[in-house]
């Protein structure tokens, strides 16, 4: 007779992770949580938000790093994972899904559905996890709930839901006001419905506790204190400071560690405790250099779980010191000592950059993409660093002599009215199409870009669609190397003097080329102030003045008319970066520059380079 399997279940926990665009509600909703979960006093005030905490995130409109907290309800306590929405960090949307058994899926009774919402979406369903739709800001004057409904429905048959995943429980709610109900014609009180539907809806985690410690690392985290933290949901066991276990690394090989410290997640704070079981999302402390994907457990059963592979770098920068003329009057942090600090502490925290010193002024950084090392390099200008950065070149390799390069698995969701610029634009990229079909005037493509070509395409994406396309990239392999995929195919203004910038000679030279900054800006030489018509690097004078004269021209003395400057975002200019170009970035500013600023050396080098190439 066949042993019957009891399923135990740790029915007074719930780990939900919540979906929602920015500005959209999620960080007052959590926070009324929070509050009348009894986390906060009524009075006390929060000044650390968990969701889209820094401005950085609230900028970029997107979750850049995957944060935990907890509420209490009754006798449940709700695990709130936030899950990185964009598609550059797609990697990571998947481990920190593992660690959940549903999603709430927040959306604006007024906007809809956008885009940042999708991909996450998209990825839990596929997951088979318990969807929660909550229609918010249902006060709004323009709010349309019935309507917004009706989208998210779509939203779920365009992704493929099952029948059973359609059938998504609803609530509605005033997220600011911390109101929440079933109905919109029900009076709400306080975010009740809210919390019963989780509970009732979000399934219990499996909760066998009597069984081995296992549990697999879905994140890290880092603290001065006691170093890398592994973050991870207990599948099965209990575990307690001082316990020794076993850690199962990425190659199969076993390693015993101690746990010397156990915390868990109560409201916005870590908090010690002295024991942890099976469905609990956990921090421990004790092992050293702990990676993603490993797995922990008790050392009698070293029963490994399926490795969550970590993408490997395809992008990478040259950071450098900065040595400009104006280096040093900006930043806080200048030296060489300082940048490799900061970037040897980012490593311990972001396990998906890599990083080499080529010199002792030049550090190599190796990330998934362009957004990434773009927000690193904000996230650094805003606490004071200055430095320098070079192009972005992709990570080639070499197998049986063939030249391999990366390849990204491109997913394009877009109206159909756009679909011909978007072939056209990826087939200029060397982009292969690999699957396409069209739904309700909805066209879904797929493709096969090299990483090379994906950089700065994002931008140009959005401008073609006019920012109704979704656009979703993922590590796909190495293939053989593709071939030259055209990039800037016009040259830079230079600037040859030092001194601030006039309109007069701005206006002349204006009808053959787009400049960078306004009149009035303080430049040195072999600064670029802007872009040329033509291919060709033009050496200019921006600073040129017009001379007085005792005669005055009558009518000829008109008003300067001077087109305005092109701006740019940080990704965009990291686009615009040639091979002989860096960017010189400090809290103030960014600017273009030449790696060698004296024209003549510049000159000399290139004229060297090219005898070398056809030698």
């Amino acid at each position: 007779m066949a042993e019957r399997v009891v399923e135990h279940y740790r029915h007074d926990i719930r780990n939900v992770a919540i979906i929602a665009h920015v500005d959209h509600g999620k960080t007052t909703l959590v926070d009324q949580m929070l509050r009348q979960s009894g986390t906060f006093r009524a009075n006390e005030q929060m000044t650390d938000r968990v969701m889209d905490s820094n401005d950085l995130e609230r900028e970029k409109g997107i979750t850049i790093l995957a944060k935990n907290t907890s509420v209490h309800w009754q006798k449940t306590k709700i695990n709130i994972v936030d899950t990185p929405g964009h598609a550059d960090f797609g990697g990571e949307v998947e481990r920190i899904l593992k660690m959940v058994d549903g999603v709430v899926l927040l959306v604006d009774a007024a906007e809809g559905c956008l885009p940042q919402t999708k991909f996450v979406l998209r990825k839990s369903l596929q997951l088979h996890l318990k969807p929660i739709v909550v229609i918010n800001k249902i006060d709004r004057k323009d709010a349309r709930p019935e309507e917004v409904l009706d989208e998210v429905f779509e939203l779920f048959m365009s992704l493929g839901a099952t029948y059973e995943q359609l059938e998504f429980p609803i609530v509605y709610a005033v997220g600011k006001q911390g109101l929440a109900k079933y109905k919109l014609t029900d009076e709400a009180t306080d975010l009740a419905p809210l919390f019963e539907t989780i509970i009732k809806e979000v399934p219990p985690p499996p909760g066998e506790t009597e069984k081995p410690y296992q549990m697999l690392v879905a994140n890290v985290d880092w603290s001065d204190y006691l170093g890398r933290l592994a973050v991870g949901r207990i599948f099965r066991g209990k575990i307690h400071p001082g316990d020794w276990i076993s850690r199962i690394r990425h190659d199969g090989t076993i390693e015993k560690a101690k746990i010397t410290k156990l915390y868990t997640f109560e409201g916005l704070k870590r908090t010690e405790t002295e024991e942890a079981g099976a469905g609990e999302i956990v921090q421990l402390a004790g092992l050293e250099d702990v990676h993603i994907g490993e797995t922990l457990t008790d050392p009698g059963t070293p029963d490994p779980l399926p490795i969550i592979n970590v993408d490997e770098p395809t992008i990478s920068m040259n950071f450098l010191v900065n040595d400009s003329p104006f280096a040093g009057k900006e930043g806080k942090f200048v030296t060489s000592r300082h940048l490799r600090d900061r970037l040897q502490r980012e490593l311990r925290k972001n396990i998906s950059i890599r990083m080499d010193e080529v010199t002792p002024d030049t550090f190599k950084v190796a990330a998934r993409g362009e957004l990434q090392l773009a927000i690193l390099i904000e996230t650094m200008r805003r606490e004071g660093y200055e430095f320098a950065v070079s192009k972005p070149e992709v990570i080639m390799q070499q197998v049986d002599g063939d030249l391999m390069e990366p390849i990204e698995q491109v997913v394009i969701d877009v109206p159909e009215e756009y679909v011909g610029a978007v072939i056209e634009a990826l087939g200029m990229r060397k982009g292969q199409m690999v699957n396409m079909n069209t739904l309700n005037a909805q066209s879904h493509i797929e493709y096969h870009v090299p990483s090379r070509g994906m950089i700065g395409f994002r931008g140009e994406f959005l401008t073609m669609t006019r920012g109704t396309g979704l656009l979703n990239q993922i590590f796909y392999d190495y293939e053989s190397f593709k071939g030259p995929i055209a990039s800037r195919n016009r040259g830079a203004l230079v600037s040859l003097e030092d001194g601030d910038t006039t309109g007069y000679a701005m206006e002349n030279l204006q009808e053959r080329a787009v400049f960078f900054l306004p009149p009035g800006v303080r430049v040195y030489r072999g600064m670029i102030v802007g872009e040329n018509s033509r291919e060709d690097d033009m050496i200019v004078n921006v600073t040129k003045k017009k001379h007085l004269t005792n005669m005055r021209a009558s009518g000829t003395d008109g008003a300067l008319q001077l087109d305005t400057p092109r701006t740019m975002s940080l990704e965009q200019q990291i686009e615009w970066l040639g091979d002989d170009d860096l960017l010189e970035v400090t809290p103030e500013s960014t600017r273009f520059r030449k790696k060698v600023l004296d024209p003549t050396e510049r000159f000399r080098q290139s004229k060297a380079k090219k005898a070398a190439m056809a030698e």
